[in-house]
């Protein structure tokens, strides 16, 4: 393969990771609006994030089996094909249980295209140094379309319709559908069977337990349908766990849960990712509603966290060479953790600069310290034939965090919202404490990091140390 193709190539998977990250965020800054145009509260809001967001996560893995078996090539191109009808049906949804049901296959249909997009760099650029290069490229894009997301999402929701942001992946889907053929080789497909039952019951597992704290969070916590829903959500992830741990192929296997380290580094980030999502979903809700930013204002406004995150990426790998993963991550928690704090402070009153502008800088510092070291904990010494499970795990504990952690804080944020006259001053008081939970989920993931990575490393440590010394 030469040069050119191997350039087209991964300008192709880099499309395809761009339209997956841009869709995850292109709505945010245009919540607001959608819930106007389609009469949603703010807790049935969280549905067209949590509908995209569960599916992804939770049939990463099977999508990722799917490529192995069915060919990487052709499970990708129906990523692709799937994700832009489900983009356009989305577009024009004109109900919002016709979004969300789009937004769900859109989900699916992400779960199907990303593992196979990563697989297929993997196979395309086979030299270290040109790997490692296109990994670079890879993960550059995937940090930085989360907030070209923001402002895209705002800029079109001002200008022309949030349903603008959905029509975005139609002409790069069309473009990839057209180039696969010709750039991209079909791998090599292996016997084996998917494991439908296991990726079904923790899907219906993780969307069960988010609508039971919905619901609680709309009709109240007497409700019998939140109680089914939540011992739903209990029984199919214990039958997930059981099936998981009989299935000769199974998406997750339990043997990655042995290593402390990496169960450690799952759990923090899942507690992580249950405090720091659902923070980028009230806080375009605070600017809009109540400093009354408009869409792309509120979408530049978050620019101070996603710009000093990004930067701290730079400095990341003499950081981690100087003091290891998990100095580095504790001291990002810590700062993190400050940041949250310091932002769950604003209210009515507080203006954008500098009750927003300064914490939103601690936080994307803490946030820029925080991803790599998880990520690299996560895939400690994992056998090769368990690197693809490993992987989609942590991408699993990434979204199932998300989805959960939103579910649970929109929750805290209707009970304590429910005025019998609603307010500015108690929307602002609601998300407030909505953040102060999410400083809680974020100290509940450097507790698990202090109990379980902590140890483990000082473990790593003395046992390097003791085999020094001995050589």
């Amino acid at each position: 393969m030469n040069e050119h193709s191997k350039r087209i190539i991964l300008a192709m998977i880099v499309a395809c990771q761009l339209m997956m990250v841009l869709d995850a965020s292109v709505l945010v800054t245009a919540l607001p609006e959608i819930g106007r145009t389609l009469q949603l509260s703010t807790a049935a809001l969280t549905w067209v994030q949590n509908a995209y967001i569960l599916t992804f996560g939770g049939f990463l893995l099977l999508g990722a089996r799917a490529g192995d078996i069915l060919g990487k090539r052709k499970t990708f191109s129906t990523g692709i094909a799937l994700f832009s009808l489900a983009s356009m049906l989305a577009g024009l949804a004109p109900s919002s249980s016709l979004l969300l049901a789009a937004r769900a296959l859109q989900g699916l249909a992400a779960a199907m295209a990303t593992p196979s997009a990563l697989a297929l760099l993997s196979v395309s650029f086979t030299g270290i140094r040109e790997r490692s290069k296109a990994i670079a490229v890879y993960s550059a894009v995937s940090g930085a379309g989360g907030s070209v997301g923001l402002i895209i999402g705002g800029l079109l929701t001002d200008v022309i319709s949030w349903r603008a942001g959905m029509f975005l992946n139609l002409p790069i889907g069309v473009a990839l559908l057209l180039m696969v053929p010709r750039y991209m080789r079909e791998t090599e497909m292996k016997a084996g069977n998917l494991d439908i039952m296991g990726a079904m019951t923790s899907v219906i597992g993780m969307t069960a337990l988010a609508f039971g704290f919905v619901q609680a969070a709309s009709v109240g916590w007497k409700a019998p349908e939140v109680w089914v829903s939540l011992a739903l959500g209990g029984v199919s992830l214990v039958a997930f766990v059981w099936i998981e741990a009989r299935a000769k192929e199974p998406i997750t296997p339990l043997r990655l849960f042995a290593s402390r380290t990496r169960s450690g580094a799952y759990l923090g980030r899942l507690l992580l990712l249950c405090g720091n999502y659902p923070i980028f979903f009230f806080v375009p809700q605070f600017l809009q509603n109540v400093l009354h930013f408009n869409s792309l204002e509120a979408g530049l406004a978050i620019m101070p966290f996603t710009a000093v995150q990004f930067g701290m990426m730079y400095t990341m790998p003499s950081l981690i060479g100087r003091f290891g993963n998990v100095k580095v991550l504790i001291a990002g928690m810590v700062i993190a953790i400050i940041g949250t704090c310091w932002l769950s402070l604003l209210s009515a009153d507080s203006s954008f600069f500098p009750h927003l502008f300064f914490p939103l800088i601690v936080m994307g510092c803490g946030a820029g310290m925080i991803f790599q070291p998880f990520t690299t904990l996560g895939l400690s010494d994992v056998e090769a034939k368990d690197a693809g499970a490993a992987s989609g795990l942590v991408n699993v504990a990434h979204q199932t965090g998300a989805s959960l952690g939103l579910a649970v804080l929109i929750s805290v944020f209707e009970a304590t919202n429910r005025q019998a006259v609603p307010s500015v001053t108690s929307f602002a008081h609601a998300i407030s404490v909505s953040l102060v939970g999410s400083a809680v989920f974020l100290t509940a993931s450097l507790l698990a990091v202090l109990i379980l990575l902590l140890p483990a490393d000082r473990a790593q440590r003395t046992v390097v140390a003791e085999t020094r010394n001995a050589s």
